[in-house]
């Protein structure tokens, strides 16, 4: 995002200070993978995302009641601060390549293992929580 900042300054968008509220959006982001990271010690289960096999627990409680991926959310969150805090319409392009990405080359491959481990009940998660963010009923 810097890189392409620097490189391809399109578009100032947010001048200082306006651009400093950036920095609530990291400390949200930092703050739900934290929340995550709890919620996986609590269950005694892995927290290595190359590692989904090693899940010994499907994990519902807490942030997982809302998001199916609240580490990855995370992590999206803290880009969207640092393209504010960057401030030009350049680093916006990142955040949407990096969801795709994410979804299609992590995601996706660890969604299929834990289907494989958990069955029906992650099945049932999933039905019940978005892969981003959101409860359905």
């Amino acid at each position: 995002m810097w890189g392409l900042d620097r490189a391809l300054p399109i578009a100032p968008l947010i001048e200082p200070p306006a651009n400093q509220a950036g920095w609530i959006l990291l400390a949200i982001g930092a703050t739900i993978i934290g929340m995550a990271v709890l919620e996986f010690r609590r269950a005694n289960t892995t927290v290595d995302p190359t590692r989904p096999a090693n899940a010994r627990a499907l994990v519902r409680s807490g942030i997982f009641g809302f998001s199916r991926n609240p580490m990855y959310l995370g992590m999206a969150v803290g880009l969207a601060g640092w393209a504010l805090l960057l401030g030009s319409l350049g680093p916006w392009f990142v955040l949407p390549a990096f969801a795709t990405l994410l979804t299609w080359l992590q995601i996706k491959p660890e969604e299929a293992v834990l289907a494989t481990l958990f069955g029906r009940d992650y099945e049932d998660y999933c039905a019940h929580v978005g892969r981003w963010f959101g409860r359905r009923s």
